[in-house]
């Protein structure tokens, strides 16, 4: 199968292209090299597989439209799934713009392509910061996301919706996903678990918001793949139980659905700090600061209709992620 993936040189999306490239796919990768983080490890995770006989590379940006017709004009992919985006909240107060370049405008191009390539099946990533100000836990896909506290969760509620409309205008078949704290090797730098092992590695005091109090529903990335495989392979298809009156916010008439990919067992920020701290071997001080502006207190994923659809069924325990990631963290970074 011929299958395009924006995000190539990104953390989940250099994982899925291996993963794809593993079973036999022939893959199309789509992605602009950004300085939103170092750009060596973009190019070290993408050296892992740019050699591959079935992999393309294509260096550019998705706001760019005649970028993205080439791509779909040259490939024809079959399926799609686009994970290329502007991420981060805290850059989102920063730099608000980019975010409506790469995350609406980068987006549309997409869709559109999908569209007029006729498309088998988009898979999309949206994110568990839809819940925004949501307090409800776990976070389901049939509650109610209207309140978000941060512009990057907007953009990512807005993907939602203009994905609802190409499949009930166009029968474009979409499913959205909404991640839930990926970690593991290879992943962001500006994301708490380098960040953290940055500083426990080098025996500094490390930076905890909201005092310590909050939870995450950590996703170890091989179960994260493993989810946005089987979505793919399962195109959405109109929901016959959908009703009009009393509508499901994470199905349709039309062919989409919406799914929470996550662990589905959160765990407190401190635990995971105390994981970090044994796989190091040492212990640090922990600078007690307020929650800062666009974060949210927890994070919890029900992932029962993505068990119920697709089969998914995250394997990784937090202690065997943690290990794995610390053990590839000191072999690229070279800390010891």
């Amino acid at each position: 199968m011929r299958i395009l993936v924006t995000g190539t040189a990104g953390f989940v999306g250099a994982a899925l292209a291996q993963r794809l490239l593993a079973r036999g796919e022939e893959v199309y990768g789509f992605d602009n090299h950004n300085d939103y983080y170092d750009p060596a490890l973009k190019e070290a995770r993408l050296a892992q597989f740019a050699g591959h006989p079935n992999y393309i590379h294509q260096r550019a940006d998705l706001a760019d439209a005649a970028a993205v017709d080439h791509a779909f004009a040259t490939f024809k992919p079959q399926r799609v799934v686009n994970l290329a985006a502007q991420a981060g909240v805290r850059y989102s107060l920063q730099n608000p713009r980019a975010y409506v370049q790469s995350n609406l405008v980068g987006f549309v191009n997409i869709l559109e392509a999908c569209r007029h390539g006729n498309v088998e099946h988009l898979v999309y990533a949206s994110s568990s910061s839809v819940y925004g100000a949501n307090r409800k836990l776990p976070f389901a896909v049939e509650d109610a996301v209207d309140h978000p506290v941060s512009l990057y969760a907007a953009s990512k509620k807005a993907n939602e919706l203009m994905a609802h409309t190409y499949s009930h205008l166009y029968g474009l078949p979409t499913t959205g996903l909404r991640f839930f704290t990926v970690y593991g090797p290879w992943g962001r730098p500006d994301m708490a678990p380098i960040l953290f092992a940055d500083r426990i590695s080098r025996g500094e005091p490390i930076d905890v918001f909201n005092h310590g109090h909050h939870s995450r529903d950590f996703t170890y990335v091989d179960d994260i793949v493993e989810g946005v495989i089987r979505a793919l392979d399962h195109p959405a298809e109109p929901d016959p139980a959908y009703d009009a009156e009393a509508p499901n916010p994470g199905t349709s008439n039309a062919p989409y659905r919406v799914y929470n990919i996550g662990n589905d067992q959160p765990v407190q920020l401190m635990r995971f700090i105390e994981l970090l701290e044994q796989n190091f071997g040492r212990t640090v001080e922990k600078r007690l600061l307020p929650m800062q502006p666009g974060d949210v207190p927890d994070t919890w994923a029900d992932v029962s209709a993505l068990r119920r659809d697709v089969g998914y069924a995250p394997g990784t325990p937090i202690e065997q992620g943690v290990k794995k990631f610390a053990a590839w963290y000191r072999q690229y970074y070279g800390q010891r």
